[in-house]
């Protein structure tokens, strides 16, 4: 408990932020602070369910994804780093220098190193809002709700949440619509704020190493733990 409380308390960072409200449990801050309302559900019309189906295929067809990102705190601060997904079940985050911060999950296990503190915590998988993306199979209905369909020229917005435990936040997809891929994601966190993510030039059916999906504790004086 004391690690995450100190972990919310510098929030306000970014290196901090991302875990707090896309990939952290939230009990700390739904027992301190007031749970925002969750959008409620829409009727989706064809149109909709049709967008939906376009967002489920592409996402499972993707397998591994890497990309610089652009992260931009509820307060306006940014700063930049390297995602790399493998689904199912693998995920990493690194941010750049001055951060030393990472998040990396496993396939079972979310792992997040606070740099500063040299100090780090872990979730499962299935308690945190990650759980959607690293999915074997990726479907917008059941225990996800889709809130939302958005669609403008040359963009289109779906915002969901998790079925039984609305107060975990929403998270919005956001695609770019020729060609149709993820460009970026908002998490809309149980006290109001909003982090956006944007993925600068991302590519997909990338070689990774498997062993850069394992938390390992970096030494001092480096930036990242990497597996054996």
């Amino acid at each position: 408990m004391k690690i995450v409380l100190r972990r919310l308390s510098r929030s306000m960072l970014p290196g901090a932020l991302l875990s707090a409200v896309l990939l952290a449990p939230l009990p700390v801050m739904l027992a301190q602070s007031a749970v925002a309302a969750p959008a409620a559900p829409m009727s989706l019309s064809a149109q909709d369910q049709a967008i939906v189906a376009k967002v489920e295929e592409y996402l499972n067809d993707i397998t591994t994804l890497q990309s610089k990102f652009l992260q931009v705190a509820p307060n306006g601060r940014q700063a930049t780093g390297t995602f790399y997904l493998w689904r199912p079940g693998r995920m990493r985050l690194e941010y750049d220098r001055p951060l030393k911060d990472f998040i990396v999950a496993d396939g079972s296990f979310v792992f997040y190193w606070d740099g500063e503190m040299r100090q780090q915590s872990s979730a499962p998988i299935g308690s945190t809002l990650a759980d959607f993306i690293l999915r074997k199979n990726i479907r917008l209905s059941g225990d996800v709700t889709v809130t939302e369909v958005f669609q403008a020229p040359g963009v289109i917005e779906v915002s969901l949440l998790e079925t039984k435990d609305p107060g975990k936040g929403t998270l919005t997809l956001v695609f770019e619509d020729r060609p149709f891929q993820l460009r970026k994601w908002r998490v809309l966190d149980a006290q109001g704020m909003t982090t956006e993510v944007a993925l600068l030039n991302p590519r997909t059916d990338v070689t990774f190493d498997r062993e850069m999906f394992y938390f390992k504790e970096p030494a001092r004086g480096s930036d990242f733990g990497r597996g054996n």
